[in-house]
């Protein structure tokens, strides 16, 4: 199996059907790909890479903002039987750095624009390069097995150093029970995915799973106005749009929206943070259309949701999708035995779950401790109800959830402890209001009480991609702390 062929072709679609389309501000169309042309020049970018010393399974970093190059090199990629690894065009170059690096990449593609991390050994190929790997002879896709890799994306780790998830090519069919357990998809959709491509959320839910449908994705370039999006909606035909709760936030705040906007729209889906139940009430009642909810993460995609089979429960993010093993363990012992009843305890997903990642990749211990007997543990908290409905209780970690990106706080705090105004620091996500978290940093100055936050904000600029960044910046004389010596981020989160 090779997730690209099975994206592109398991539809079988008319070839001259419309893939893909790239619009810009007020619906202009920028670009359209049918699927014959994307097919061939995806086909065109494998045959380019197996043209250079690249061998099998190698990786290449991508370093390409929001483009349509974005997914011809991703999708070129694994078709040429390589394993890709997106990232944001917000990363510094000591960001992109560390992911090169760790991931041992062959090749760094990138589009002249994006900040390159120091190549080393690496070789670089930039915008000329691109040119000539999407005017390359097409080829056929590379023979892949089910279990080879595919690709590679990189979260943040609980130790503050972004960790790579290693996806199967089987991660692409194994997002099947989502069709009809969340998207409600069909051939004749138009889905509007309001993330950039080098998103995974976009990657899988705007790119994968409408090409394996036979439906046709709509990825908006211009500027992120709040207010554009209820006519982005209705200048594209939309009939399903996709983005995190904040941004359906921002459009019912700043947007013109009534029960007669985007006429074309069925419904919108929703991921990457918890829908708070009163977001999810108002945009029933301004919209007069149904929000459907989907909890996942990077080690996994998505496998408890709501959808047009599902009806939603205000607060829950749903129920497991069809085929899918989600249980709940103890939280006060290491028994693989889900409990019983509606108890909270530890969210987790069986092993078999053929969407759940390959490992982590050069951390063995790391994929073992993620596992207790058969279940992957989420690190996430939660319960169900009588009728098979979870019900999100939080993170078993300090991870913090910036508009959708995972963020560890000993990341952000090792950055910001290397300015030396700053004697101690502990960063923590604050609630500003419901369903809305700041990623705020509690300083203990080096010199008491005085502390120039402008100043350490620029050094935070300087070494963090800005979601990452705090927004609010605290001054303590000291941080609370257990008897062991471990800050305690809660207290900080409820008493500030």
């Amino acid at each position: 199996m090779n997730l690209a062929r099975y994206c592109l072709t398991s539809a079988a679609p008319d070839p001259g059907k419309t893939a893909l389309e790239l619009v810009g501000a007020g619906g202009a169309l920028l670009e359209t790909w049918s699927y014959g042309s994307l097919t061939r020049a995806v086909l065109s970018v494998a045959a380019g890479l197996r043209a250079t010393d690249l061998s099998p399974g190698d990786r290449i970093l991508l370093r390409i903002g929001h483009s349509s190059d974005f997914p011809l090199a991703f999708f070129g990629a694994i078709a040429g039987g390589f394993v890709p690894i997106p990232t944001s065009s917000q990363l510094t170059a000591s960001e992109a750095d560390a992911i090169l690096a760790d991931s041992g990449a062959r090749i760094v593609l990138h589009d002249g624009h994006t900040v390159l991390p120091n190549a080393g050994s690496a070789t670089l190929l930039g915008p000329e390069a691109l040119v000539e790997l999407k005017q390359a002879e097409p080829g056929d896709f590379a023979e892949t097995h089910a279990d080879d890799p595919a690709f590679l994306v990189y979260t943040s780790g609980t130790s503050g150093t972004p960790k790579g998830v290693l996806h199967a090519q089987r991660a692409a069919s194994a997002r099947r029970p989502m069709y009809s357990g969340w998207y409600g998809i069909g051939a004749s959709d138009r889905l509007l995915h309001a993330g950039a491509f080098n998103w995974t959320y976009t990657l899988g839910a705007g790119l994968m799973d409408p090409w394996a449908n036979g439906a046709t994705s709509v990825v908006y370039d211009g500027p992120r106005d709040p207010d554009l999006w209820p006519d982005l909606m209705t200048d594209t035909r939309a009939t399903l749009f996709a983005a995190v709760p904040s941004l359906y936030r921002r459009i019912l705040k700043y947007g013109a929206v009534t029960p007669a906007s985007f006429p074309d729209l069925r419904h919108g889906l929703t991921a990457g943070e918890a829908l708070p139940a009163s977001l999810y009430r108002e945009w029933r009642e301004r919209t007069g259309r149904e929000l459907y909810e989907a909890l996942g993460m990077s080690e996994i995609s998505t496998y408890l949701s709501s959808s047009p089979s599902v009806p939603v429960k205000p607060g829950s993010p749903g129920k497991p999708q069809e085929g899918r093993k989600v249980s709940i363990l103890s939280e006060l012992d290491d028994t693989p035995v889900p409990v019983s009843g509606t108890e909270t305890g530890l969210l987790a997903v069986h092993r078999d779950e053929p969407g759940l990642m390959l490992g982590y990749w050069n951390r063995a211990e790391e994929t073992a401790a993620a596992f207790r007997g058969d279940w992957f543990l989420t690190g996430d908290r939660a319960r169900t109800d009588e009728d098979g409905y979870f019900w999100y209780e939080g993170r078993a970690d300090d991870l913090m959830n910036a508009f959708g990106y995972r963020v560890a706080p000993e990341e952000v705090e090792r950055v910001l402890a290397a300015d030396p105004q700053v004697q101690e620091v502990a960063v923590t996500a604050v609630p500003a209001r419901e369903g809305v978290s700041l990623i705020t940093a509690f300083v203990v100055p080096a010199l008491p009480g005085q502390l120039d936050a402008d100043r350490l904000a620029a050094h935070a600029a300087e070494n963090l991609a800005e979601y990452k960044r705090p927004k609010v910046y605290k001054v303590l004389e000291q941080l609370p702390r257990t008897p062991s010596g471990k800050v305690r981020r809660s207290v900080l989160r409820e008493g500030h």
